[in-house]
């Protein structure tokens, strides 16, 4: 702590960053009795509510009404017909609600809060204790802090490929942003945000070709990867496994890959292979911050390797997903202030906005084999859900995982239409440490897909299609 502090006087705790994390650990600060400095370069909000989540499932939910409008298992007696797509006015509208995120969960916020003060400006460590801001007009700005706290974010990474920076390229950012749909797009990246946007630029009537340098999602049990696949060639977008560009080149507004596979063209190209950690500029190496990989290292206190400096969120080493981030924010804003808070991630769910949509909690069973447990595992195909069977929909699965002996929960694995709102229950049940025959034993509304859940539990005692429609 400052030697200069006066007695009674707030703790103050700098907050480098207005995104999830951020906005977390400053609003938690403040609850708690501290002052609070907040300190962002570009604009309020962060990642998710401007560039990310927000604008991102916006787009993808349009996408789907294109996409049901066009198609449905229901055409039989509903006409189909072909949707006339007006990007610029789909834009608006979903810029028009991002600003409206914005203004209502974090600028109207940070206005009427008087312990939080904004500035505007690239802040970067002169010492343990003081900040140096850069301001917009060439002044600098010094802050003297008891404690602070890092939560910068990432950006879009850039593939390492010939020729790529001298082109038009997109990133995520670029392609949500975009008023335009290109005929031809194609997607460098297999995992969330490439699979997420291929998608819905398919449906917007783009003609999408993924290119995966392993599988899609392939840090994922292979069956969601295999389930996603079958999916996408239904829809026509290609994927082609094991592929990788030398070369890209643009001329005459036509993007040119050199690939292993082969050349490609196309109108548009989106490049998805991850997020960098936005560090570089704190000046931490002058600090003895410690990172790993270009990511701020982090203990189970979210304290960074120097006392008093703490993070969370995409610029650490924890799970990039903007709900870690929150929590890490606010546990972190505990710590700062003399408490003693943990973050506990055995429970983290994960959902891809696909359709089907994906979601997993836990241990996969190859994750839990490698973590010495034996194991139990059932997979229950959807023609078992009743939900799905009178949606016309079948396609996907649910997986669960469970230490043999025990019968204890250990992961979740979904690929079914409204995975994301399924998997939370899963999410419970892990926290509670409840059994398969736990699960199965439970009251679960039919119809739902959540009853799958039960479902699959089931299975690992009985045959399920021998059960009536909702027998307990």
């Amino acid at each position: 702590m400052r030697t200069n502090k006066q007695a009674g006087e707030p703790l103050h705790i700098a907050v480098i960053g207005s995104g999830g994390s951020a906005m977390a650990a400053a609003l938690k600060s403040v609850e708690r009795g501290a002052r609070v400095t907040l300190i962002e370069q570009g604009t309020l909000g962060g990642t998710c509510v401007n560039i990310g989540c927000v604008p991102s499932k916006i787009m993808i939910r349009a996408a789907h009404i294109a996409h049901l409008r066009r198609q449905s298992p229901f055409d039989a007696g509903i006409t189909a017909t072909e949707p006339a797509i007006h990007r610029p006015g789909l834009l608006a509208q979903q810029q028009a609600r991002v600003e409206e995120l914005r203004h209502g969960k974090y600028e109207s916020i940070l206005d009427n809060n008087q312990a939080i003060t904004v500035i505007q400006g690239r802040a970067r460590f002169r010492d343990t204790h003081t900040l140096i801001v850069s301001q917009a007009d060439g002044n600098e700005r010094e802050v003297a802090f008891d404690r602070a706290f890092i939560g910068t974010g990432a950006r879009p990474a850039i593939a390492p490929v010939a020729g790529l920076a001298d082109t038009p390229y997109w990133t995520s950012t670029d392609a949500l942003a975009s008023d335009t749909l290109p005929k031809r797009l194609v997607v460098i990246g297999a995992s969330v945000v490439a699979v997420e946007l291929a998608q819905a630029f398919a449906r917007l009537g783009s003609k999408v070709t993924i290119l995966a340098r392993s599988l899609l999602l392939s840090r994922e049990d292979p069956a969601i990867g295999e389930a996603l696949g079958d999916a996408f060639r239904a829809e026509g977008i290609k994927v082609i496994h094991g592929a990788q560009a030398s070369q890209v080149a643009h001329t005459d507004g036509e993007f040119v890959l050199t690939t292993n596979v082969g050349e490609l063209k196309a109108d548009k190209l989106l490049v998805a292979i991850g997020r960098t950690p936005n560090i570089e500029t704190l000046n931490l190496e002058a600090i003895g911050v410690e990172t790993n990989g270009g990511a701020v290292v982090v203990d189970e206190r979210l304290q960074t390797s120097v006392p008093g400096i703490f993070a969370a969120g995409d610029c650490t080493d924890q799970p990039q997903f903007v709900y870690v981030a929150a929590a890490g924010g606010s546990r972190a804003a505990i710590n700062m202030t003399g408490g003693q808070a943990q973050l506990d991630l055995s429970a983290m769910p994960a959902v891809v906005f696909t359709d089907p949509q994906i979601a997993t909690v836990g241990l996969s069973e190859a994750e839990a084999e490698g973590q010495g447990f034996a194991v139990d595992s059932r997979t229950l195909t959807l023609d078992n859900v009743p939900r799905a069977l009178v949606n016309f929909d079948t396609s996907g699965f649910i997986k669960i995982v469970a230490e043999r002996d025990s019968g204890r929960l250990l992961g979740v694995q979904a690929v079914t239409g409204e995975a994301g709102e399924l998997i939370q229950t899963a999410v419970m049940a892990l926290r509670a440490r409840m059994t398969v025959q736990d699960i199965a034993d439970e009251l679960f509304p039919y119809l739902t897909m959540v009853e799958g859940l039960k479902l699959c539990a089931q299975t690992f005692t009985k045959d399920v299609t021998q059960l009536s429609c909702c027998a307990g």
